[in-house]
């Protein structure tokens, strides 16, 4: 609702057109260091989970980094020039934080570290992995324990015959490991080539013959109600139960060799995140990409097992309407309310659904963009910074208002300050929060302007510097 003060007429502020989105990449300018990927919305949000999208894009239009948007598509908090993956909101010391992987990537698997940001957007602390490793990009997850769990990449050496290649080839290993966020002490440490053989692997040789085998392929890691891992890898089509104690493999489910007799719809192919639920089921996004192809389509499935029998069953499968087929990546996270949301991947969207399938909410990126995952969340995000704004001149005494606080989630107004000094500027109108950057129109003849943050309830939330508009 538009607020107006003292006597002047009611078109004295009003907003108009921003930047935002136009062509691939949106533009701002009160921050026009920001350039992320344009967002369409094919299908507005209805009945979805409260929280907003996390994502972190790449490969794309515009600028890599960690993006957070509402319902709306809406821009809340870009971080630029970062190639990230794994971006969500986690407890860590029983606060909410941001946390992300950063760094590399190396043959399809990265080589970085960890980051764990407080709600100002500020760092709290950067995790390595254990034992000499480099962290990799698939996973970082924090237990209510404060422990870490993440995965690892590690060339070496192993018989590489029951795939045609030599006894002593090379190939990349997975390494799930949990740590004390604490200390630092590596609390847990599994290796693939251990536990499982090359021949379990569906990968092909490398074209260069020198060049590792990623026979494995580890992609998710949690901790089971038990107190053991569920592990999933790419490169075998399987998810593994793992023996806190001992390493060993406690059943396989998919793969050359399931414990479980596969029922109709549940095998799959290069899949990834596979995930405990509290009814007992296992969630996991699967990719069914090749070469050869598996699957006309990738699909979130949920799957149940029955210890008894040994037999798993699709219980449910969530489709896109565009069929797309995503050739890595990708994601399924069950809402508190029990809807479904889903990241596709190498694909530009991002879905949520009801638990009985309905679509309710899809995204699309400009071009080739994507995201190793991506999440819906609740946050409250207070920058540090102040808010950012930007200032033009019009005909005659209009002057153009742009204004922006990258990561504030409680900004409802922006009220309009004017005066002929930065430390004497006086309250001259207001209008609501419109997004990302909102842009205002107001008549004034003094020489400087500002912009201030407010609350729905009108307490001040943060105020930007005093600028002179340009010319």
């Amino acid at each position: 609702m538009l607020g107006v003060v003292g006597c002047k007429p009611p078109d004295w502020i009003s907003t108009i057109a921003s930047s935002g989105q136009g062509g691939t990449t949106q533009s701002f300018r009160s921050r026009p260091d920001l350039r992320p990927p344009a967002v369409g919305v094919n299908v507005p949000a209805h009945d979805v989970a409260p929280g907003y999208v996390f994502v972190a894009v790449k490969k794309g239009e515009g600028q890599d980094g960690l993006m957070i948007m509402d319902d709306e598509g809406r821009l809340v908090w870009f971080s630029r020039d970062r190639y990230a993956t794994d971006f969500k909101v986690q407890s860590y010391r029983g606060e909410p934080v941001l946390t992300w992987w950063q760094g590399g990537v190396v043959a399809g698997h990265g080589v970085g570290e960890y980051m764990i940001f407080d709600d100002s957007y500020h760092e709290v602390a950067r995790v390595r992995a254990g034992n000499g490793y480099k962290g990799d990009l698939h996973e970082f997850s924090i237990t209510p324990q404060d422990t870490a769990l993440l995965t690892i990449y590690n060339e070496a050496r192993a018989d590489l015959s029951p795939i045609g290649g030599q006894s002593d080839g090379l190939v990349w290993e997975g390494i799930a490991q949990e740590l004390d966020l604490e200390t630092g002490e590596v609390l847990f440490e599994w290796h693939s080539l251990d536990h499982v053989g090359v021949g379990e692997s569906y990968r092909q040789l490398e074209k260069d013959p020198e060049g590792p085998v990623d026979y494995f392929h580890i992609n998710s890691i949690e901790v089971e109600p038990d107190g053991n891992f569920l592990i999933d890898a790419k490169g075998t089509y399987a998810v593994y139960k793992v023996d806190r104690e001992t390493g060993e493999v406690l059943w396989r489910l998919g793969g050359k060799k399931s414990d479980f007799e596969m029922g109709e719809g549940t095998r799959t192919a290069l899949q990834h995140d596979a995930r405990r639920q509290k009814d007992g089921t296992i969630t996991i996004f699967d990719n069914g990409a090749g070469p050869p192809k598996v699957h006309e389509q990738s699909r979130g499935i949920v799957v149940d097992l029955d210890m008894d029998s040994m037999k798993a069953t699709l219980v449910k499968e969530y489709t896109h309407p565009a069929k797309p087929l995503s050739t890595s990546q990708g994601n399924l996270q069950v809402l508190p309310n029990g809807n479904v949301f889903i990241g596709w991947g190498t694909e530009p969207f991002t879905s949520e659904y009801s638990k009985e399938g309905e679509l309710l909410f899809d995204l699309e990126f400009a071009g080739a963009t994507q995201s190793y995952r991506a999440f819906r969340l609740p946050w409250s995000g207070r920058p540090a910074e102040d808010p950012a704004v930007a200032a033009r001149k019009g005909k005659g005494d209009k002057v153009r208002i742009y204004a922006s606080w990258n990561g504030a989630t409680g900004v409802a107004t922006w009220r309009v300050l004017a005066g002929s000094e930065p430390g004497r500027l006086e309250p001259v109108g207001s209008v609501s929060w419109e997004g990302f950057e909102t842009a205002m129109a107001i008549r004034t003849e003094e020489p400087y302007v500002a912009v201030r943050a407010e609350n729905d309830s009108g307490r001040i939330l943060g105020t930007s510097r005093a600028v002179r508009p340009a010319g």
